[in-house]
Formats: C-alpha cells, structure tokens, sequence
C-alpha cells in the first residue's frame, strides 16, 4: 500500500497562506505525474531546482505541471516522469502584494538642540509601505534558507534602524524643533530613500514611507499650544476675555454658586472698564478740538468793560458813549 500511496499525484498550491506572509515555500514530496499546480490572485509561484530558478508563473488558475509546466522550466524541461520517479523540485509561492505596516517609537529619540542642552525628546509614528522586487536576491539573502517569511520580520529589521534614521532626518539644518510636522514629508522622503538602500539587497523595496506625528513631553506641547494660539488672537488682553467667556458659558469657572457670580461679575466690570476707556479715548480728540473752537468764539465776540480810548464804562454797548469808539 505504501508503494501505491508514493504514486497519487499531489496539488502544489499554497497551504498555509495567510495575509502577512510575504512567501510560503512547498518542498513536502515529491511532484508526481499527473499533480497540479494552483495559482490563486495575488500570487507568483517560482519552481526551484537546487536553489536555482527554473521557471517563474504569474497568471493565476489550475495547471497540469507534466504538460503546462515542464516544458517551460530552464533546466527540467526534458523530464520524463517514469512508473516509480518523481521530479525533485521546490515551488516557492510569492505575495505580490504591497504591505502596509504601522510603526511607532517605543522609547523618545533624543534629537540635539541649542535651546536643551540634553537634547528634545521626540516620539513619532506612521506607516512605511513595501513589496518583493527582485525573486533572485530575495532567494539568494532570505528565501535560500527559510521556508517562509513574515511582514513582521521585516518590520523588526526596519525598526531596528529607524530611530537613527529619524534622528539624522529630524537634525538636518534648518529644520524648526518646534514645528516638525511642517516637515514631514521631507523628513519622510529622506527616511524611504534610505530604508530603500538598507532592505534592497533582500529583494525587497520600500515603496513609501510617511509620518503621521509627532509628540513633544507634556511641558513643551503646553508651550507650543500657548504659543500658537497666542500669535492666532494677537491680543493677549482678548486672548484672556475669550477664555474667560469660553469658561463661564461651558460652566468650567470652578466653585459654583458665590464664586461664579463673582468671577462673572468681575468679568462684567472689567470688560465694561475698557469699553469706557476706548470710548474716552475716541471720544478724546473731537472734544477738544470742540471747546478750543468754542474758546476762540467766545474770545473773538467778547466786549471790553471800558472804552479803550477815553475810559469811559461802555455797558456791553458797540460803541463808546463818551467818544463814540467802536468796541469788539
């Protein structure tokens, strides 16, 4: 019975597939005449003989290996399978796909700067983005002397280096500690490339790398805070009538009761204080212009109580009684 069971023809496909393997390798028997050979979508099946690539198969569906698959193979096409032999060979099964993987800093990068002597401690995360790109040095480097191969082995050895690529990328010249997320894509575009230099000998290419954010301690993302939304309001004494309104109507004036009322009445009169002290100052100028012309009026229609040329009491009158002198 065993010698009959050694017969049956076997279906080369891809067994234990799952989503983040990156390449499954059949080698369990073996292939016997009148085995098949099955291509799902998203899948490259690369039948090796001796480490060496015999043949590479793209199109997905259902092959005879004996008629639709030998003839093609570099080395075996002339294989013959006889009443007891089968042929020797190895199917390596590529995903095809691109993989999106999410990273992050587990420990803060200390990123040197003049304005803190022990460096700015950054945390950062995102997504980086890859895909098999050449089957000979992925077979060569990984494939050569592993059975499978997982996103998250990938992803270890990107992470193994990525926090001495950010820090190199975030202490460029010119780059603001402050705002880093102004130049993300920047500091992305020179991580990939580098990424892309250090995996490309494993047949692997990254083919994008971004950051979604950064994140400064507590303390200094309080002071950035502050900052911007000070220079948005300008004013810093209506940035502190806004917040003060903003917390009285949400009801965040702790204390409730007395000390409500008084922190809104207090409210109340200094914003009635610097109303008064700009209609004062508007109010200002026109006034005094006003009585100084009515000075000049008054000053220009007055009438001396005494004729300036004989002396005699005028009484408000235009002219002088005594020596008939006009008066004002």
């Amino acid at each position: 019975m065993a010698f009959f069971k050694k017969q049956f023809a076997n279906v080369v496909e891809w067994e234990e597939f799952r989503d983040d393997m990156i390449f499954w390798k059949w080698n369990n028997s073996e292939i016997k005449k009148g085995s098949k050979l099955i291509i799902r979508p998203g899948q490259d099946a690369i039948f090796l003989n001796n480490g060496k690539i015999e043949g590479i198969f793209k199109d997905e569906g259902d092959y005879d290996i004996e008629s639709e698959i030998i003839p093609f193979l570099s080395t075996l096409k002339g294989f013959k399978f006889g009443f007891n032999s089968g042929m020797r060979a190895e199917v390596l099964f590529v995903n095809t796909k691109e993989f999106t993987v999410k990273w992050g800093t587990k420990n803060a990068i200390n990123i040197p700067t003049p304005q803190l002597p022990g460096g700015m401690p950054i945390r950062a995360n995102g997504t980086f983005n890859f895909k098999v790109n050449d089957y000979i040095a992925l077979i060569d480097k990984i494939a050569g002397v592993k059975n499978s191969y997982l996103v998250e082995e990938v992803k270890l050895r990107i992470t193994s280096i990525l926090n001495q690529l950010l820090m190199k990328w975030i202490s460029k010249e010119g780059k603001d500690m402050f705002n880093l997320q102004g130049n993300a894509f920047d500091i992305s575009k020179g991580i990939r490339e580098d990424l892309d230099m250090e995996i490309m000998s494993s047949g692997i290419t990254i083919t994008g790398f971004n950051i979604m954010s950064f994140s400064y301690p507590e303390e200094i993302q309080d002071m950035i805070n502050k900052n911007a939304s000070h220079s948005m309001i300008g004013d810093l004494n209506k940035y502190q009538q806004v917040s003060m309104t903003d917390a009285m109507s949400s009801g965040n004036v702790k204390g409730g009761g007395v000390a409500s009322d008084m922190a809104s009445m207090m409210m109340g009169m200094n914003m009635a204080n610097q109303m008064m002290e700009n209609m004062k100052q508007n109010q200002s100028t026109p006034t005094q212009n006003n009585n100084n012309n009515n000075n000049t009026a008054v000053e220009k229609n007055a009438k001396p109580n005494f004729c300036p040329n004989c002396g005699q009491k005028t009484g408000g009158a235009n002219f002088c009684a005594n020596c008939g002198q006009k008066l004002g």
